[in-house]
């Protein structure tokens, strides 16, 4: 029987302002709601913002009948960050359907915040039949602290 012992020694190891944000920041849950009659349609506890992996939702298809759907985010951050925003691509079979972009702004740090945005459909006749949406979509976002990105996922989006 033979036992190995390795002693790693990292020397000057700093880590960028971005790596530390990122291990700082965490999505704690969010919600999918009808913005007209308040109605939670979907809600997950997952750390969507865990990137290298990507994250499956199955929310509801009558959602897609709503005029329009508020959005509301709740995330923990250990750092400060000045102008917190994230941009959104919604891919359509690898194919960009359509991009979001919202502003947050200023998050304290070692604080916890909820955000809500309010996100409109279309016109109901350009709208594309759940069936051939499920399974077929995939939600990638990207949070930044101005131009700083601190993390990147992807949510694939099945109508159920």
């Amino acid at each position: 029987l033979t036992t190995l012992l390795y002693t790693i020694k990292f020397e000057n190891f700093e880590m960028s302002e971005t790596q530390r944000k990122s291990i700082g920041f965490k999505l704690n849950w969010m919600n999918l709601r009808d913005a007209e009659s308040g109605k939670v349609l979907w809600q997950g506890d997952d750390d969507l913002t865990t990137a290298h992996k990507e994250h499956e939702a199955r929310v509801p298809k009558k959602i897609l009948k709503c005029r329009s759907v508020s959005r509301e985010i709740n995330f923990s951050s250990e750092h400060e960050m000045k102008r917190f925003r994230l941009e959104q691509r919604v891919f359509l079979n690898n194919d960009i359907l359509e991009e979001w972009f919202f502003e947050f702004g200023y998050v304290i740090p070692g604080s916890t915040n909820t955000w809500q945005n309010l996100i409109e459909a279309a016109a109901a006749g350009q709208m594309i039949p759940p069936s051939l949406l499920s399974g077929n979509v995939v939600i990638e976002t990207a949070f930044f602290d101005g131009n700083e990105e601190i993390s990147r996922s992807k949510v694939r989006i099945y109508y159920v």
